[in-house]
């Protein structure tokens, strides 16, 4: 007997759920980042210019189509208006349009079919150009504000000849103008437009060169986008100024030329210099200069005036120095005998200064101060003794009163202990055989003591 399979409950992987909106959002970022930028040619066809400004078409050929959309900011710098059945070259991003989900194409560029190639070439040889720095804006040279002579290089039969010099007659009409006649259209034009700048650089006969053609299409102004003609432009010895086709036409002899013009009429503008403005200029430097001459000759016209007045015959000039002169000296003789008063006023006064402050005075003064003192010395000693002595004199009397010789002179004895000299005043203080001295009134006794009694 089988044993029966068992099926565990395994806990499934969680899956990854794709909205509507992320799913076309994905599919957008996928396409827009595996596709460059495309060249696609194609048919117009249904084509829809709504008011936003946005074009909306369908580009199709035999076998398939796809939508195209051409919004506002790049289909506003177009001059030429797309048609339905109009075979046209675009250059596209691959894109997406996330709210309906339409693979679509976004439209950068859009150019006649039969343009495309030239369109090409161009931008090539405009790319290359530029690596090797024909366009420098560094190597661009000024304009002459006034030029000696100009020279047109154009067609003799154009009207941007007729225009070029119609300009130039109107705003400086005595800059006389060289005309380098050249074809510039049709097989061989860029060659010899070329050459017709190499020899105007050669002959080196005009300060600014014009470069002019009127307006056309791509073929027709093609000879100016020739690497030859860039090239000698270049290379040109003079500024080089192209005025070729109309405003919104550019040619690679426009991005190597020193300046473009929009117009041929423009280009004669840029190089030749107003004459209104000119003689508006010359107007205001000639009162200028005027009025600088009127200053300066006023300035002058005062100074001769000032000098003349200051120019004087040299007998009155020397008189009047003569006469300072003399002042001059009276001055001086004032001036030395007031100094002299001044200094015998100053001498009388030093004399009785130093009158009064001579050591004579002094020392006879000193002299009788010091007699009046001596005086009072010795009147002072003799009163100073006379007092001394009789208040010694008394205490002689009082002394000789209480003194113990005038008692010893009355028969009485002072006995001392020999030879301790000590007073004895009780009998106690001796004992017999001590020796003591006692002292007289006339002399003094030296005795021994044989015995002592109380009383």
């Amino acid at each position: 007997m089988s044993t029966p399979t068992r099926f565990e409950n395994t806990p499934a992987a969680p899956r990854d759920v794709y909205t509507v909106s992320r799913l076309n959002r994905t599919a957008r970022e996928i396409l827009e980042g595996s596709f460059p930028l495309l060249w696609v040619e194609g048919e117009i066809s249904n084509l829809s210019r709504p008011s936003s400004g946005h074009w909306y078409f369908s580009l199709k050929d035999a076998g398939a189509q796809v939508r195209c959309a051409m919004f506002r900011n790049r289909n506003m710098y177009m001059t030429t208006t797309p048609e339905n059945g109009a075979q046209v070259l675009v250059r596209v991003q691959v894109s997406l349009y996330e709210n309906r989900g339409d693979y679509q194409l976004i439209v950068e560029h859009l150019e006649a079919a039969g343009d495309g190639a030239l369109r090409r070439a161009f931008e090539l040889l405009k790319q290359r150009l530029e690596r090797e720095g024909l366009f420098d804006a560094a190597r661009k040279r000024p304009l002459p504000a006034l030029p000696q002579r100009i020279g047109v290089v154009t067609s003799p039969h154009g009207a941007a000849l007729r225009d070029v010099l119609s300009v130039l007659r109107r705003r400086y009409p005595s800059i006389p103008v060289l005309i380098y006649p050249t074809a510039v259209q049709g097989a061989g034009a860029a060659q010899e437009i070329a050459a017709t700048v190499r020899l105007a650089s050669a002959r080196n006969e005009c300060d600014v060169l014009i470069v002019a053609r009127g307006g056309g299409s791509l073929e027709d102004l093609w000879a100016f986008n020739d690497e030859a003609v860039a090239r000698a432009i270049h290379a040109c010895a003079m500024p080089v100024v192209t005025g070729i086709g109309h405003e919104t036409d550019f040619t690679i002899a426009d991005f190597v030329a020193d300046q473009r013009a929009p117009t041929p009429s423009v280009a004669a503008e840029m190089v030749s210099p107003n004459r209104a403005e000119w003689q508006r200029r010359l107007t205001q430097l000639t009162q200028r200069c005027n009025a600088w001459m009127s200053t300066k000759l006023a300035d002058s016209k005062r100074n001769l005036h000032w000098l003349t007045t200051r120019l004087q015959h040299p007998a009155q000039r020397l008189a009047r120095q003569a006469q300072r002169v003399d002042e001059l000296e009276l001055r001086l003789q004032r001036t030395q005998h007031s100094g002299l008063r001044n200094l015998q006023q100053r001498l009388h006064a030093l004399r009785a200064q130093l009158w009064q402050h001579t050591p004579t005075h002094t020392i006879r003064a000193r002299a009788n101060h010091c007699a009046m003192l001596e005086q009072r010395l010795r009147s002072t000693l003799r009163d100073r003794l006379n007092t001394y002595k009789q208040r010694m004199m008394s205490t002689a009397r009082a002394l000789e009163t209480v003194s113990p010789l005038a008692t010893l002179g009355r028969g009485y004895a002072m006995v001392r202990q020999v030879p301790a000299g000590t007073v004895i005043q009780s009998y106690a203080q001796v004992q017999p055989g001590d020796s003591v001295e006692a002292r007289l009134g006339q002399g003094r006794l030296v005795c021994t003591i044989t015995e002592t009694h109380e009383n």
